[in-house]
């Protein structure tokens, strides 16, 4: 029975990821702590679901030239190191997941309230962006874009790591301000390419530490995959806008919750 019921959460997320397009980490990892899977699984597992999920997205890009490789290599010279050493010190510094379950869950509280409020205002992010194109590479921003380029990835690294949220929400909106000549299928594409290795890393780091459980991995694979494909078909049918803004609100009462309790 908690199989079935595991599936039918991956179908779940699926379905909202597949109309919507918000990343599955946000969604999975509060639903998988709402079942009692314990922090620690339920980010590891969600992280390996992550990156097994996304790759035929990648792939689908490549095809279509729509990645920007010299970014999202920035991207990963930034967020693989800190992915790595993030795990080193959960390893080194705290004797047990029981030790280190109060950082996985205050950053899962951070990461969804930021998520949450990036989905709120995307449109004047976006807005913000289409102005600093114009400004033609004069601005603060666009003059240091490469240095926070890996920055930024630096800061997802480890708090992708600690987490599983953030590798597509903030990472889109991260290219946006500091790319906004990409088109946003090159943004979406890129952010793509920076998510899979990252997320992959990352659940590389929670299964040396023994988080992952494979059958609840192998129940949201099965129940997510035909789901994803599902969603993105009816979604033009739906008020996407209205969705958005309904998850961002759960998004920011679930992250409160977490950093707070």
């Amino acid at each position: 029975m908690d199989f079935l019921l595991y599936a039918m959460s991956g179908a779940l997320v699926g379905l909202i990821v597949g109309i919507t397009g918000i990343g599955g980490g946000s969604l999975m990892t509060p639903l998988l702590l709402l079942f009692g899977i314990p922090p620690h699984i339920a980010v590891g597992t969600d992280l390996l679901y992550a990156a097994i999920t996304k790759a035929s997205g990648v792939v689908a890009h490549h095809r279509q030239k729509t990645i920007r490789w010299s970014i999202t290599l920035l991207m990963v010279a930034g967020s693989i190191p800190s992915a790595i050493i993030t795990g080193l010190v959960l390893s080194a510094f705290f004797e047990d997941y029981q030790h280190y379950t109060g950082v996985i869950t205050t950053s899962l509280g951070v990461m969804l309230v930021v998520t949450a409020i990036l989905l709120l205002f995307r449109k004047r992010l976006q807005l913000f962006a289409e102005k600093q194109a114009n400004l033609s590479g004069t601005s603060w921003l666009q003059s240091n874009r490469v240095a926070l380029t890996v920055i930024m990835g630096v800061v997802l690294g480890v708090f992708v790591t600690l987490s599983s949220v953030g590798a597509g929400a903030i990472g889109t909106v991260v290219l946006l301000i500091l790319y906004p000549y990409l088109r946003s299928i090159q943004i979406v594409g890129t952010d793509l390419a920076h998510a899979v290795p990252l997320t992959f890393i990352g659940g590389l780091v929670h299964l040396s530490l023994g988080n992952v459980d494979y059958s609840l991995l192998g129940a949201l694979l099965l129940g997510s995959i035909p789901a994803i494909h599902l969603g993105t078909k009816i979604g033009t049918h739906l008020p996407e806008s209205l969705l958005r803004n309904v998850l961002a609100l759960l998004l920011m009462i679930l992250g409160v919750k977490y950093m707070v309790f």
